[in-house]
């Protein structure tokens, strides 16, 4: 493969999975980023041997340059190390891993500069959706689903006529609380919320899969990446992780994407498109399994999947403000400083204490942001 790749938050799950779909396919990495893990962002370097790499805490930069002072690879650090790495000439496209509102400036670079994107950072379009996509289509860029549930959908859209396109089936694990009612979560420890089912991800995201905020967001981002109204996406609770999404046509055809729960197929279809080639994950037998589940959520006792749905049907700057608040508000459990069950219902206490906002840029993105943690900050402060 001669295709070229930068890959924003390199350290992270995603990124380590997608170093290994470019080794095993021979990509050639131009560009990598992390954090603050500086001893694995080294390690990388060093393997992978890019032109420049980012360590976005800036505390820790001068310690980068020291590690790699040996190498001719450039060290840059920040909003601006990432950006520049996102609008690297030498790379073909650049996949976006990175964790939270942090990504939605680089995406918006990258697709300035006429980058195609690997997109697995959620927040660029929950939060900017709209401001994105219209860029994106001004400029020609393709923007590939790394999500396992958003490239189900987009296989599953292959070879067939668009506007025959019914409505899509998102599938969800369920988390670990699956069957719990709101009572129940009331003991969750953190040590709970970490234990996913089925995927081995960042901190963050667990709990938003615990939540089921995960899946909300999911829903925002269905609703921008396949041009859909919210009442042409169905949630279905699907335990075995299995089936990672389905499309149901105008004739009621409902064609489903199958594989084994491991990011690295979503990650390598996103970054050789659209070529298939051997995936270095296990095969997927179906009589191992024996059977497959399909039930539905339950609404009221996840309660950030219900903010997430209302915010996108409320629009405006909705979808931000519930992201953000929910960001902060799982930080501050992650701290121990809430409980489990908080992290609900400050999410959706959201949509009732901002009116709405419209966005027409990216400043107006951040003034939500900025807005929506604060609230939480505040109402954490008071409550304590």
């Amino acid at each position: 493969m001669n295709k070229t790749v930068s890959i924003l938050g390199s350290t992270g799950s995603i990124g380590t999975q997608s170093l290994e779909v470019c080794e095993k396919h021979g990509l050639k990495v131009k560009a990598l980023s992390a954090n603050s893990n500086t001893e694995l962002l080294e390690q990388q370097a060093r393997k992978f041997e890019p032109e420049c790499i980012c360590i976005y805490s800036e505390s820790k930069f001068s310690e980068m340059k020291s590690r790699l002072a040996d190498t001719g690879i450039k060290v840059l650090c920040g909003m601006d190390g990432l950006c520049e790495i996102a609008s690297l000439p030498q790379s073909d496209i650049v996949l976006n891993s990175v964790v939270g509102m942090v990504g939605l400036l680089p995406t918006l670079v990258a697709i300035n500069s006429g980058k195609d994107i690997a997109l697995a950072n959620k927040e660029t379009l929950v939060a900017g959706g709209e401001l994105v996509m219209s860029l994106a289509q001004k400029k020609g860029v393709k923007i590939y689903p790394v999500d396992s549930e958003h490239s189900a959908i987009f296989q599953c859209l292959q070879g067939n006529n668009r506007s025959q396109l019914s409505k899509i089936i998102l599938t969800a694990s369920g988390g670990p609380f699956f069957g719990k009612n709101y009572d129940d979560l009331r003991s969750v420890t953190k040590a709970d919320a970490l234990k996913h089912p089925n995927w081995s991800m960042g901190n963050k995201i667990t709990i938003d899969s615990a939540t089921l905020m995960n899946k909300g967001l999911e829903f925002i981002e269905a609703k921008w990446l396949f041009d859909l109204e919210p009442d042409q996406i169905e949630i279905v609770v699907h335990r075995q992780s299995v089936v990672h999404s389905a499309v149901e046509y105008n004739d009621y055809s409902v064609i489903a994407q199958l594989g084994v729960p491991d990011m690295k197929i979503p990650i390598q279809y996103a970054l050789l498109y659209p070529e298939r080639m051997p995936c270095p994950t296990e095969r997927l037998s179906l009589t191992d399994y024996g059977s497959l589940t399909f039930e539905k959520p339950d609404y009221e006792t996840f309660k950030c999947l219900t903010a997430a749905i209302d915010a996108i049907k409320l629009g405006g700057a909705y979808p931000c403000l519930v992201n953000s608040a929910n960001e902060e508000a799982v930080k501050a459990f992650l701290n121990d400083e809430i409980k489990f069950i908080q992290i609900g219902e400050i999410v959706s206490s959201i949509l009732k204490n901002f009116k709405r906002l419209n966005i027409s840029g990216y400043d107006d993105v951040m003034k939500a942001d900025r807005q929506a943690r604060e609230f939480v900050r505040n109402s954490i402060a008071s409550a304590k």
